[in-house]
């Protein structure tokens, strides 16, 4: 699989995702979620935008200065929202969204093949735990890398070379979080799907791109469960 075969099933799973009814639902539920916990904590962190920028910064009497200083405050009102979304994806994940996606993985089974979706006979609450607690490392790991390469960006003069790296190693993960749906149903050990993210980079970064696209990409992650369970069945197929 290539990079270009990764934005092709992206947009599959999405054109699909919206002309099917049981996933539309499910999709626009898991992007009112994130949106809702997204409004609502850039809601509470901006409240208290200025005590922060007071903390960090006090206001200069000087007017040479005054310039930088609303500079400095525009920057950290995007950084604090930029944080608030990071969070509101999180919590949305572990919390809620993770249950959404498996559902909508296995209708998409179900319409491609006719069968119900392949998993281990195992109670479904077993099932439902192991998924909500693969959502740690898939989701804590990515973030920590990236602000990892942030502040390596910050700190170090490989800055312009890390401001592209940053983003691009986010948007790998974000589409590792969907493809690793299937397997993770399937109970696979996690050291094996992370070593299988590794032999399919250029698919994965291929999946993410269109997740830098923004407002747009609040939608096409909450379809994404479905290009991912598409690009499984194709490559299990092609496996068997």
């Amino acid at each position: 699989m290539t990079l270009f075969s990764g934005i092709i099933y992206n947009i599959k799973g999405f054109w699909l995702g919206i002309k099917t009814p049981r996933l539309l639902m499910l999709g626009l539920l898991r992007f009112f979620v994130v949106a809702l916990l997204t409004l609502g904590l850039s809601g509470l962190i901006l409240a208290k935008h200025a005590d922060i920028l007071a903390l960090l910064w006090q206001r200069p009497e000087s007017a040479w200065f005054v310039w930088a200083w609303y500079l400095a405050s525009w920057l950290l009102s995007l950084l604090l929202m930029g944080i608030a979304a990071v969070i509101s994806y999180l919590l949305s994940q572990v919390l809620f969204a993770v249950l959404i996606m498996d559902m909508m993985s296995r209708i998409t089974e179900r319409l491609v093949t006719g069968q119900k979706a392949t998993a281990p006979q195992v109670p479904v609450i077993t099932q439902l735990g192991f998924l909500l607690r693969q959502e740690l490392p898939r989701n804590i790991f990515p973030v920590v890398l990236t602000l990892l390469i942030m502040v390596l960006g910050w700190f170090t003069p490989l800055g312009p070379v890390l401001t592209v790296v940053g983003p691009l190693v986010a948007v790998i993960f974000l589409a590792w979080d969907n493809t690793d749906l299937v397997p993770a149903r399937n109970l696979q050990p996690f050291k094996t799907r992370f070593r299988s993210l590794g032999h399919s980079l250029p698919f994965h970064l291929g999946f993410g791109l269109p997740f830098l696209i923004p407002v747009l990409n609040l939608l096409l992650l909450s379809f994404a469960p479905v290009g991912a369970t598409l690009y499984h069945l194709d490559h299990d197929s092609k496996t068997a």
